[in-house]
């Protein structure tokens, strides 16, 4: 038999967090965050992170398991994902999987299968040194060319993922695409998809505000440490809450500019989040509203009655 899994999606600040709680509350589960930031310590504020008075007592998983220069992947989630999900199964407990993550969350439903092909140092070498002759744009321009799709979904400045993207091009002679479309479409667990979703200009006004309070909490002061620790190169600070703060720490910027930004990444981000999850997941989705969110939590948990009573 499958082990049971619950899982949330949704855009940033539609409500996940709160519902997992509810949730977790009334079914004896355990959560296990699916936001890809979230793994990094003393990363909080800009990642919208819950603390341990919002967890009601309620145990969370793979939170601050990393620093933040320390490389994090959807492979490295995966196989923690699978142990955290036989753990909590095995005391009888719940896994409520939560997150915006949405690559990471598909790795773990469809039992992704990642790259087995062996790092090529010697290309991986060639690649590096192209970045530091000619720019991080000469190799991204290169692989809009060679695989356009796979460009899409990465950074420019991600310069990890773009070098293993076309090491292994170069090595095998096939994209990272080719690879994605060739993976096995059978769910290894026994899944119930959980989506929020919510009006607009309703969840974008609570973007605003929540970008607002992540200020008022000492959202700079958080960004300004890891900036001092040695941490402003790193890959983990190109995530939104971090990099849009980082001209502003250095002078490059006012605050009112810097905020704006922030503001407007965070619901493009959204927008992103909620259209990739449309067209890649089957997903049971609820329209909430700040209003009535109580209520619609309380219908989505009897609407899971049937799946939890199996188990």
């Amino acid at each position: 038999m499958k082990e049971k899994l619950v899982v949330i999606v949704g855009p940033t600040a539609v409500g996940k967090t709160k519902l997992s709680i509810e949730m977790a509350k009334r079914v004896h589960g355990e959560i296990i965050s699916g936001d890809s930031m979230q793994v990094y310590r003393n990363m909080d504020i800009g990642t919208a992170k819950i603390s341990v008075e919002e967890m009601e007592g309620i145990p969370h998983h793979l939170l601050d398991i990393k620093n933040p220069d320390e490389a994090y992947s959807a492979a490295a989630f995966q196989s923690e994902v699978k142990r955290c999900v036989t753990d909590i199964t095995s005391r009888g407990k719940l896994p409520i999987l939560v997150g915006g993550s949405g690559l990471y969350i598909q790795a773990v439903l469809y039992d992704y299968h990642f790259s087995k092909q062996e790092r090529n140092e010697a290309i991986t070498a060639k690649l590096e040194r192209q970045i530091e002759l000619e720019g991080i744009m000469s190799l991204y321009t290169r692989l809009t060319e060679v695989d356009p799709e796979q460009a899409k979904k990465i950074h420019p400045n991600n310069h990890r993922r773009v070098v293993r993207a076309l090491e292994i091009y170069e090595a095998t002679g096939g994209t990272m695409t080719e690879l994605q479309k060739n993976q096995r479409k059978e769910l290894q667990f026994e899944v119930q998809l959980v989506g929020l979703e919510m009006e607009r200009q309703l969840l974008y006004d609570r973007i605003n505000n929540r970008v607002d309070e992540m200020i008022e909490k000492g959202l700079v002061s958080e960004v300004r440490q890891l900036v001092a620790e040695g941490y402003g190169e790193c890959q983990s600070m190109q995530a939104i809450g971090y990099k849009e703060l980082i001209p502003y720490i250095e002078g490059q910027c006012s605050m009112e500019e810097a905020i704006e930004t922030l503001k407007q990444n965070s619901r493009r981000y959204a927008k992103r989040q909620y259209t990739w999850f449309k067209n890649k997941l089957d997903i049971n989705w609820y329209s909430v509203e700040p209003e009535t969110i109580n209520e619609k939590f309380r219908i989505i948990i009897n609407d899971l009655a049937g799946f939890l009573k199996e188990r």
